[in-house]
């Protein structure tokens, strides 16, 4: 499943409230507005009664006399007091999640990119990058800090944007350029759009060749994750070497199985050379996605 894509330099906890907030971000920009609370319900219809018995009572002052009006002026007063007590004791509306995520989708507009921002190639080629990029993030080595963890951490959610970016403006350009071919074109405009296209390709083959690299970086990080998990495991059954040892001598045994058992230290001794070889071929990799 594709997640919203945020500008890295939007601050995190806005970042992360947009990237879990997809559906919402869809609806922001189908043009709904999160309405303000209800709770004016209630000062309005108290208002509305103060109002009333005080119309009715300047009414009954001039209609019927004191005693009427003495009984609405003491109504108006209770109501007075109702109304400062309700005021005094509601607590300050807390703003919702959409109402917020809305002041800051419009702070931020334009920082941040939803699924509706990209066309079906577009699409494709955007999940392909964010499975890579959570491949890496999530991999041991690089949670281990065999990679270089911390310029993955900021790197990598800047390649994400700019790739998202990029693809949003393919989506945007082919649309238009499909748009103009609706009606059929006649030879000269097919020659003259015909270099707009050629751009077009050449573009998306760029960005095609951007997400390869991350998705090469990612089988690296693959790799040194087997490596590890094999290197972990032969060093365990290594540390249990010297029992073997013991019992074989004990057995009389050792001419039988020693070759095998010291087979063990050089499997643990390759393993070692190929986790450092693959952590190695995973930075080149790197290095290669930052030019």
């Amino acid at each position: 499943m594709h997640r919203v894509v945020v500008d890295p330099g939007v601050p995190a906890d806005v970042a992360n409230l947009m990237r879990r907030n997809g559906q919402l971000l869809h609806r922001f920009r189908s043009g709904w507005n999160p309405e303000p609370n209800g709770s004016s319900q209630v000062p309005t219809a108290l208002l509305a009664a103060f109002g009333s018995t005080m119309l009715l009572g300047l009414g009954g002052t001039a209609l019927v006399g004191v005693p009427v009006a003495f009984s609405l002026t003491a109504a108006i007063i209770c109501l007075f007091i109702l109304a400062i007590v309700y005021f005094a004791a509601k607590p300050a509306p807390a703003d919702s999640v959409e109402r917020v995520l809305y002041r800051h989708t419009r702070h931020y507009q334009g920082h941040y990119l939803i699924l509706e921002d990209f066309d079906h190639g577009a699409r494709g080629l955007l999940g392909r990058t964010q499975r890579a990029i959570d491949h890496i993030l999530r991999s041991r080595v690089n949670v281990m800090g065999m990679l270089d963890s911390v310029r993955n951490a900021v790197m990598l959610p800047a390649e994400e944007w700019e790739i998202a970016r990029l693809l949003t403006k393919l989506s945007e350009l082919r649309a238009r350029h499909r748009h103009m071919t609706l009606g059929g074109r006649t030879p000269e405009v097919a020659a003259a759009m015909a270099p707009m296209e050629r751009a077009l390709a050449a573009s998306e083959a760029a960005v095609v060749a951007r997400v390869e690299a991350l998705e090469r970086y990612a089988r690296h990080v693959t790799q040194a994750d087997r490596a590890l998990v094999s290197h972990g495991q032969i060093e365990a059954l290594r540390a249990q070497l010297p029992e073997y040892e013991q019992l074989v001598a004990e057995t009389g045994a050792a001419r039988f199985f020693a070759p095998e058992i010291g087979n063990l230290s050089e499997d643990a001794d390759q393993l070692q050379r190929a986790l450092r070889d693959s952590v190695r071929s995973a930075h080149e990799a790197f290095r290669y996605l930052d030019k």
